[in-house]
């Protein structure tokens, strides 16, 4: 499978970060670039943004906090930024445009080359939806190991914040939440199991001061509280089925033989029911028998 972007239909563009309003925050880190490359569009003006990371081999626990964060935040308006990495990377970027949300990808090697290839049609997407393939290096340059710690500064660089959902204690992950600390961002962090080495990164940052978050709104509060504005509980549901589900939902019930058995649903009942919130929007399923709320 080809890594390259159909760049003689995509046209790779250079711009000076601090000629552009929505890139000038990056003349607040170190090493800053000189230019960008990039391939789609730019957000005009300046919004919101975080930066989404994580590990490459998230546990079901990951990518489903991974998934929730990221869409909601999306779908009121934060830009999220992330790497095109395999694992929390993905799942971020995948969010951001089931919400409707636009996305920026910060790769480690030209524009022109996707990596890992496996997400040429992610970055695509990406691109199709209104968001950007962005980085530093030339078109044509390889990724390299020590250029994705580089880029890591500009995944930083470019938000108001970095949201880690889970990371080991030995990451790529923590250099990008080193880099945020010296730029002055805030840093989030998803609490995860003190059993789980995918967890003990984000832990050991809490210990150390990162804002632990449970959910979006815990962000908003701290960079744009204005979202918030008019925010309203999330609805009951059709019927009372409907409703029963959604509060089990809530409470943290996530399997669907739990959801079936706790709502004193008929099997034949359940299973229509639960279609057809899927259908509408109201739930998500996770796979193997899992569910959560959109």
């Amino acid at each position: 499978m080809s890594t390259h972007l159909d760049t003689k239909r995509m046209k790779i563009n250079t711009i000076s970060p601090l000629g552009h309003k929505y890139l000038q925050i990056i003349d607040t880190i170190a090493a800053k670039p000189k230019r960008l490359y990039f391939i789609g569009k730019l957000p005009e003006t300046r919004q919101p943004t975080v930066a989404i990371v994580g590990t490459r081999k998230p546990t079901s626990y990951g990518r489903e906090v991974t998934y929730q964060i990221a869409y909601d935040l999306a779908k009121r308006g934060v830009i999220v930024v992330s790497g095109l990495a395999l694992g929390v990377d993905g799942i971020a970027h995948r969010a951001a445009l089931d919400a409707g949300g636009t996305t920026l990808a910060i790769l480690a090697n030209g524009v022109d080359i996707i990596y890992p290839a496996s997400h040429k049609e992610l970055a695509n997407n990406i691109i199709k939806n209104g968001g950007a393939i962005i980085s530093d290096y030339e078109p044509g340059t390889a990724a390299r190991d020590f250029q994705f710690i580089e880029r890591n500064r500009i995944v930083s660089g470019l938000s108001d914040a970095i949201i880690i959902t889970e990371a080991a204690i030995r990451s790529g992950t923590m250099s990008t939440a080193a880099h945020a600390l010296d730029q002055g961002r805030e840093v989030f962090v998803v609490p995860g199991n003190i059993t789980s080495p995918l967890s003990a990164g984000c832990n050991k940052l809490i210990k150390q001061g990162a804002t632990p978050i449970t959910c979006a709104e815990d962000v908003l509060e701290i960079i744009a509280p204005d979202l918030l504005q008019g925010q309203s509980l999330l609805p009951l549901g059709a019927n009372a089925l409907e409703t029963k589900i959604i509060k089990l939902l809530q409470s943290g019930v996530r399997d669907g033989d739990d959801l079936q058995t706790q709502s004193d649903a008929e099997i034949s009942e359940f299973s229509q029911t639960m279609t057809l919130m899927e259908i509408n929007g109201v739930i998500r399923a996770l796979g193997g028998n899992q569910w959560t709320l959109r």
